[in-house]
């Protein structure tokens, strides 16, 4: 057996030896919901628990932001590891020895370079950093970094440097081994002659730090620009970043993410803005949870990095053109990634930078919560260029075409055709049939599964239904029925407390489901909840409800919600009587008073006899 199976099969002992109860329960307190356990997210900021683990399936799912995965992912992302970090850990907990890699010379070279590389990235940022502190050759520099409001601290925690006006500084400062590692790594430059030159010169350079906090490669902001003309005319590029290395790849990195995930995960949303000083500024003046991707367009590599950290980003761009047409362009990367996005933009004559600092952080604070969400801002940009005739409706939807098909699965395609219809005055079939040909395996249609699911056979209702219902009583089946079938009338026996009465069993976990769908799209689909739900009893149980549901047996009446909603009243009065009995009998056993405490239990009781006596 060669090592990769080795290594998977320890791998797949791993994850089957950990309890992944146990591991998030170290950090989220957690308690039992059927066969899974809820408590609050730790990736996003909620007061009432939405995040589940499944033991019987060593997976997590959080039904508010929508974060999944296994312990592995758990371990990277809350705690910011790598796979195989988050793999040493947990074999270490559970005493598993982890096979060694007999790596071939090959390999061995591949990481014998890696390392040089990064060693040099390290001293040559040293390098730079102390000649912009120290040299008084970097004066302007310093002033430069001065004009810009970017105080000291700042400078050294993003590592800042400068790299002199001298093409022999950093070859100069480097012998041997370094100095071939410094021409691989793009630091230094060989000519056909055998001569050198160092590659960044009269530049303000940014260290480009990956997520383990190494440095990859740089990014130098030119000092004396409009100076910098040789005698061919030839005018340097203002910024300028290191070139592709074995360790350096732009489209896989962004300036301030090792220094800035912190704040990221906390907020559950990243601003992206263009400019490396468009995001030192922002850090500057009080907003932290910014990142810059390098001075070329978004790419999914990089919000496949994001969505570590947040699963929301606004995208802080210049009202220009082509900050416009930058955004546009980000939409099906974000529904490829299925991560959340808006757009702010700013005020004509204005870039991240100048904005925040001439009109303050409250402002720019507003400007971000008022941003627009990414596919609507698309939308209506198409419509204001093409506008609302037939002809521009059919130029819109071929501009549309490859957002749509962007969509991750069926559930987030069906609702960004239902809300581009809507905004187009289509109907959505219509809108579909115009969009099928060109989109692969799209999905049938709701009518379409539903009537797939009414002729679908009793028999297929398997044990599994046996051991869920007899963890649930008549009148709970009949509410969880009613919410999967009607969920028109959610909102109202959510606010009647449906949620308290299903606490602790499988409807708990059905509830949180449909409240994320409800609040992404209020006319969802029934079929829509077996898709979006995790693999467990849960899906198994509304695919259930689904295949032998009726209009004989569930009416989905007013008449039938009216007894939904009082029995729900009468249950949380039940509730309340029993929490205020516990209370009396801690308080008297305490000495206390419980004069209150009796005259509310009676107040509680005699509403709950009046329920009671109601005709049903």
């Amino acid at each position: 057996m060669g090592y990769s199976e080795i290594r998977d099969s320890v791998t797949a002992l791993v994850k089957e030896q950990a309890d992944i109860v146990q591991i998030i329960g170290e950090v989220v307190d957690l308690k039992r919901a059927g066969a899974r356990f809820l408590g609050l997210c730790p990736f996003h900021g909620e007061k009432t628990p939405s995040f589940s683990v499944s033991p019987q399936h060593q997976a997590y799912h959080c039904f508010g932001c929508g974060e999944s995965g296994n312990v592995f992912s758990f371990l990277m992302k809350y705690h910011n590891m790598d796979f195989p970090t988050a793999l040493k850990t947990l074999a270490a907990r559970y005493q598993i020895e982890l096979p060694e890699k007999q790596y071939s010379q090959a390999e061995q070279k591949k990481e014998q370079v890696r390392k040089a590389l990064f060693a040099v990235n390290a001293k040559a940022a040293t390098l730079y950093r102390e000649y912009l502190r120290h040299h008084r050759g970097a004066v302007d520099a310093r002033a430069y970094l001065e004009r810009r409001g970017i105080p000291l601290e700042m400078q050294e925690k993003f590592h800042i440097g400068y790299a002199p006006n001298n093409s022999q500084f950093l070859g100069n400062s480097l012998q041997g081994e370094e100095k071939i590692a410094a021409e691989t790594a793009g630091l230094i430059v060989k000519k056909d002659d055998g001569a050198s030159y160092d590659k960044f010169r009269d530049r303000i350079l940014f260290p480009i730090f990956d997520t383990r906090g190494r440095i990859s490669g740089f990014g130098g902001r030119l000092v004396h620009n409009e100076k910098q003309v040789n005698a061919s005319g030839f005018q340097p590029p203002k910024y300028m970043n290191s070139p592709e290395s074995p360790v350096f790849d732009k489209s896989r990195s962004l300036l301030g993410l090792f220094q800035q995930a912190a704040a990221i995960r906390s907020r559950q949303r990243v601003v992206l803005v263009e400019g490396n000083f468009d995001m030192l500024s922002l850090v500057v003046h009080g907003c932290p949870n910014v990142v810059a991707p390098l001075g070329t367009a978004l790419t999914r590599p990089q919000l496949k990095m994001l969505r570590h950290y947040a699963e929301n980003a606004i995208l802080l761009f210049d009202g220009d053109a082509a900050g416009v047409k930058a955004a546009v362009r980000a939409v099906p990367l974000f529904l490829a990634e299925q991560m959340g996005a808006r757009v702010a933009l700013l005020p004509t004559g204005h870039d991240p930078d100048t904005f925040i600092r001439e009109q303050g952080l409250k402002k720019m604070e507003l400007l971000l919560d008022s941003a627009t969400p990414l596919a609507e801002f698309a939308l209506n940009k198409l419509i204001e260029e093409h506008g609302l005739s037939l002809d521009g409706k059919r130029r819109i939807i071929e501009e549309l075409r490859p957002l749509v098909q962007a969509a991750a699965d069926p559930m987030q395609r069906s609702m960004v055709i239902s809300h581009f219809s809507d905004k187009l005055g289509l109907d959505k079939q219509e809108f579909k049939n115009l969009l099928a040909v060109h989109l692969p395996g799209a999905a049938p249609s709701s009518e379409a599964i539903k009537q797939q699911a009414q002729q679908a056979k009793r028999a297929q209702q398997c044990a599994a239904e046996t051991k869920v219902f007899l963890r649930l009583n008549n009148t709970q089946i009949r509410l969880i029925t009613h919410m999967i079938l009607y969920p028109v009338h959610f909102p109202r026996l959510e606010e009647a407390g449906v949620r308290q009465q299903l606490a602790g069993s499988v409807g708990e976990v059905v509830f949180l489901q449909i409240k994320a769908l409800y609040a992404s799209q209020p006319s969802f689909e029934p079929e829509a909840l077996p898709v979006a739900l995790p693999e467990g009893e849960e899906r198994t149980f509304v695919e259930q409800i689904l295949q032998s549901a009726s209009a004989d047996l569930y009416r989905g009446t007013e008449e039938e919600l009216a007894e939904l909603l009082l029995w729900l009243k009468q249950g949380n009065l039940q509730r309340i009587s029993e929490e205020l009995k516990m209370e009396i009998f801690r308080t008297e056993h305490a000495g206390g008073d419980v004069g209150e405490l009796m005259q509310q239990k009676q107040k509680v009781d005699a509403d709950l006899q009046v329920l009671k006596e109601q005709p049903r």
